[in-house]
């Protein structure tokens, strides 16, 4: 087996970290993407109706909500130099099958393929993230690798037109598919674990006793970040997934529009999570309870969320697109925001299976809401669902503040010396 290479500093190593872990989540995000941007010319070139394109993305949907909660629970046992190498070479592969995809059935195959692998990335980047930055930076060093995913989403709408109006549709999948089996095999040939006298104090984090799989499901931290996810993260996959065939199709935006413009929400959701990754770390840093320092911030997020109901009254293009800015800053923040809170309640070796756990609900209510607008949209209207929608972080923050409290376990004397 290769040996990973070795940097002369271990602060030169994080950055290099850093920028797999960039590169691993910008490619999660391009590839998945890719579906949504190219949803009219599916369309056509398959002959389906909404129904059935709902019925391709709940696919994904449903393998990744079912993949996610294994892919934690691998991550822990594994360590994420296999686990990652193992699912962007998985993903990256079905990628590229999609653009091979000759008939319908076959492209609904590839998309469930793909949902199984990619969830493993971000247990992985969580991972990794705790047990390499130091406490007072967390939540900005976990957002940076999570940066990638907001880029790759703001990247795939010009790149994906341009590959598809100046080459062919079917190019749109095989490029990231390809740049993303060279990213696996650079992660397996360089990624190793912090040595165990690191720095930043992390081999204190790793010596606290890890929960067992059954004990995590009692804890009631747990099913408050589960529900969290479950009711919140439904805004964000309407904006990865119907957003751009929203303003196609009620809007009136050409595949050109959404090449110039379309990559603005998902542009508005990087620097809005950065920043309130960056102010959770500095609140988090001055206070006594830094958990409830989090929480509090993510309370004050909430509360843009029923800008939701704006939107159908949006009388154009660019208003429609100001308002999704927006909604789009609020579902990052509450993402880059819940991780740190992840690895403030929980030991290193169960931060991978806890943000699994949550990622599966998170895509299976995802799974629902998908359902719902491609059944049933025409019966309850548009407007309706944008209400649903903009109910939901407010519910997620009433939910965080009752059931996540305490710690699972208490760290070791060390750790609090080296937190404060």
């Amino acid at each position: 087996m290769p040996r990973p290479f070795r940097f002369t500093s271990d602060g030169s190593y994080r950055w290099w970290v850093l920028a797999l872990l960039f590169g691993a989540s910008f490619l999660n995000y391009f590839d998945r993407q890719t579906v949504s941007v190219l949803k009219t010319t599916l369309k056509a070139e398959y002959g389906l109706d909404d129904a059935a394109y709902a019925l391709l993305v709940n696919v994904f949907t449903g393998c990744y909500a079912a993949a996610y909660i294994g892919s934690g629970w691998l991550v822990d046992r594994m360590g994420p130099r296999h686990a990652l190498a193992l699912f962007a070479s998985v993903w990256s592969l079905a990628t590229v099958a999609c653009g091979a995809a000759a008939t319908f059935v076959q492209l609904v195959l590839m998309r469930g393929l793909l949902g199984l692998a990619e969830p493993g990335n971000h247990p992985v980047a969580i991972r990794v993230a705790t047990a390499w930055a130091p406490a007072r930076r967390r939540g900005l060093f976990m957002s940076l690798c999570g940066f990638g995913s907001s880029v790759g989403a703001v990247a795939a709408p010009p790149v994906i037109a341009f590959l598809a109006l100046e080459y062919h549709w079917r190019i749109a999948f095989v490029v990231p598919g390809v740049l993303g089996l060279v990213l696996a095999a650079v992660w397996w040939l360089t990624y190793r674990d912090p040595a165990p006298l690191e720095s930043t104090g992390q081999a204190a984090v790793a010596a606290v006793p890890s929960l067992r799989w059954g004990a995590l499901w009692r804890h009631p931290a747990v099913w408050g970040i589960v529900l969290c996810r479950l009711i919140s993260d439904p805004v964000w996959y309407f904006c990865l997934f119907w957003l751009p065939g929203y303003l196609q199709e009620q809007k009136g935006a050409t595949m050109a529009d959404l090449g110039w413009l379309g990559w603005l929400p998902f542009l508005a959701a990087n620097v809005g999570a950065l920043a309130m990754s960056a102010l959770s770390d500095r609140l988090a840093h001055g206070a006594a309870d830094p958990l409830a320092a989090r929480k509090r911030l993510l309370l004050v997020v909430s509360a843009a969320g029923p800008i939701c109901l704006a939107v159908p009254q949006a009388p154009n293009l660019i208003t429609t697109l100001a308002l999704f800015c927006v909604i789009a800053i609020v579902c990052n923040s509450w993402l880059s925001t819940l991780a740190p809170i992840i690895a403030e309640v929980f030991p290193l070796g169960n931060v991978a299976s806890v943000w699994g756990i949550a990622g599966a609900f998170g895509a299976t209510g995802a799974m629902v809401f998908n359902y719902v607008i491609g059944h049933a949209a025409e019966t309850i209207g548009l407007t309706t669902l944008f209400i649903v929608m903009g109910a939901l972080h407010p519910c997620a923050a009433v939910l965080l503040h009752v059931l996540v409290r305490r710690r699972a376990i208490d760290p070791h004397p060390e750790v609090q010396a080296q937190n404060a």
